[in-house]
């Protein structure tokens, strides 16, 4: 769908869930053609880790739904790594927020702000470091949504942060895990995810399947979807972009569980 998009500035409250502090931060609104796609706007916000580190996130909100899923970024990325995911799951009626963690960098020319102001910060910015971030994310999002459980999707690192969390968390009611693997020095994360008692989608290149199937080996398989892909695939939610060929197959499994799940 072509969206026509005029953009402007306006303020918006963001809540600091640790503090309950807030403050005014400016946020891009984005107003599409009515006749397309009515009520869609789409926000650049700030949610507060458990650090008080600031975590950058872009709201995309469709027909006043609240934000039911939570996009997390590959290692070296940062939130641009859903920009054009989340528009099509606009197209599909589901609202979402995308949120640089502090493991990241940049890609699709948007900067990993999170990682940045870490970095001034001087705080440790490893792949474990930033579960805090999806933590805090996900606290902000239970609560905008009346304090209902949302969907976690995660990318490579942030697919196995997404999985352990699942583990232990009440707050998530599936998880879409983009090649989850043995990614922590000290954990193992076959074991530690075994217990997981919600729907859990998970997918990988062609050539990561095998290790995948043997990560969720011991869950129970009334739980997973694996989707295992005919031609070679990509590492992370790069498989849902439009260069990826096969692109087309993830997403009908991926939509199904969202459908399934939402």
């Amino acid at each position: 769908m072509r969206y026509l998009i005029l953009f402007f500035s306006l303020t918006l409250f963001a809540c600091n869930n640790s503090t309950e502090k807030k403050e005014i931060k400016q946020v891009n609104k984005a107003i599409v053609n009515e006749q397309e796609l009515p009520n869609i706007y789409i926000v650049k916000t700030i949610i507060y880790s458990k650090d008080s580190l600031p975590i950058s996130a872009d709201i995309y909100e469709v027909n006043n739904k609240k934000p039911t899923i939570l996009l997390c970024h590959q290692a070296g990325f940062s939130r641009g790594e859903y920009k054009n995911t989340a528009l099509k799951l606009m197209d599909l009626g589901f609202s979402s927020i995308a949120i640089d963690q502090r493991s990241g960098k940049e890609v699709n020319g948007v900067i990993n702000e999170t990682a940045v102001a870490a970095e001034k910060k001087n705080l440790p910015r490893n792949y474990l470091d930033a579960k805090q971030d999806i933590e805090a994310a996900i606290d902000y999002m239970y609560e905008m949504n009346g304090n209902q459980p949302i969907i976690l999707v995660g990318s490579s690192y942030s697919a196995t942060l997404a999985l352990l969390i699942a583990t232990e968390s009440e707050k998530i009611k599936a998880v879409a895990a983009f090649s989850p693997g043995e990614y922590f020095k000290g954990i193992d994360i076959k074991n530690s995810i075994k217990s997981i008692t919600k729907p859990i989608f998970v997918t990988s290149s062609q050539k990561e399947s095998v290790a995948l199937e043997e990560l969720i080996s011991l869950i129970d398989s009334k739980y997973v979807t694996q989707f295992k892909p005919s031609v070679e695939g990509i590492h992370g939610s790069k498989a849902l972009w439009d260069s990826t060929a096969g692109n087309e197959d993830y997403w009908n499994v991926f939509k199904d569980f969202l459908q399934k799940n939402g």
